[in-house]
């Protein structure tokens, strides 16, 4: 008899859910996404929410256990209460998630089963923690780099999300010498700066006439100077993030993932060369940037991992 988790993720363009066994591998034929996008309804993000979540409960093996529930959400939240304000969803303020997630497994499943939820970048830093490339370092940072910029913190081999839970939410940690208004309220967050949509939005406004972060990539492959100068900036931003994030409790590996995160070959080495300007403070330049040991499966399994390891989760 196999215990699995349900994991779910919610990020601002779609919601994913999936079965998850204790070794953080996803059961075949589990996963199911659906949409969600700043400019859907409250009611259109719950269908989407039941669907994912309803399908994948479907395919729970006879004999198995469902152990409990995993999610996984973009933040802002409000963890001792199970509330989800995803700055990318502004339809969804203090959404119950958890408590709504909770109910319908139960309905569906006939008991209830644990339900925890804790931010995106959390469940990713426990990811890479666990099956990932951050794999036996107790000091570390799970980042991801895509349509928004997230984190998470493991210190001392514990997860730590503070009593709000959104520590580690280093996509709103400003960042020197850029001036780009954030949704936040803040001024030159770094995801303002150097997500997928901002550097295009960068590079549109400097006569770059492509669309996508794929466009930018193969811009940037094919010489493009603005390209070039737009993945330079976002890598510059990034650095400058990781090493304040360094400077402030002593990471010594920062794993980095999402999608505009493989927007070029050489983003990781820009990022490098970007915290090297701190050598004169050797315990922030020794902070090891690396890329992201797992695939698109990371969330999930993140997610998960608030069930099968919920003994490192504060």
């Amino acid at each position: 008899m196999s215990a699995l988790a349900l994991a779910v993720d919610l990020g601002g363009t779609k919601i994913e859910a999936a079965l998850v066994d204790p070794a953080g591998v996803l059961l075949p034929g589990s996963r199911f996404r659906a949409p969600t996008g700043g400019g859907s309804s409250s009611e259109q993000l719950v269908a989407s929410a039941d669907s994912v979540v309803t399908q994948a409960l479907a395919t729970l093996p006879e004999g198995s256990t469902l152990v409990g529930v995993g999610i996984g959400s973009a933040g802002p939240i409000t963890v001792d209460r199970g509330l989800v304000s995803p700055l990318n969803l502004p339809s969804w303020r203090d959404f119950p998630l958890r408590e709504h997630v909770a109910a319908l497994v139960a309905s569906l499943h006939g008991s209830a089963v644990p339900t925890a939820l804790r931010m995106d970048g959390e469940c990713i830093t426990l990811a890479e923690h666990w099956v990932g490339a951050g794999q036996g370092v107790d000091n570390l940072m799970g980042m991801v780099v895509s349509t928004g910029i997230g984190g998470g913190l493991i210190l001392g081999g514990m997860a730590v999300a503070g009593p709000t839970g959104n520590a580690g939410h280093i996509g709103h940690v400003e960042v020197g010498g850029f001036d780009e208004a954030c949704l936040c309220g803040g001024t030159g967050c770094v995801e303002a700066v150097a997500s997928g949509p901002h550097t295009v939005r960068w590079a549109r406004g400097h006569g770059w006439v492509g669309e996508t972060g794929e466009d930018l990539a193969a811009s940037y492959a094919a010489g493009d100077p603005i390209a070039i100068a737009a993945v330079q900036r976002s890598a510059r931003a990034i650095g400058q993030a990781i090493a304040s994030a360094t400077a402030l409790v002593d990471l010594d590996v920062v794993a980095v993932g999402g999608g505009f995160s493989h927007v070029a070959p050489d983003l990781l080495d820009m990022v490098r060369a970007a915290i090297a300007q701190r050598a004169a403070f050797p315990f922030v330049a020794k902070v090891r940037v690396i890329a992201s040991g797992l695939s698109g499966e990371g969330p999930l399994i993140g997610a998960a991992a608030l069930v099968h390891r919920a003994d490192l989760v504060s």
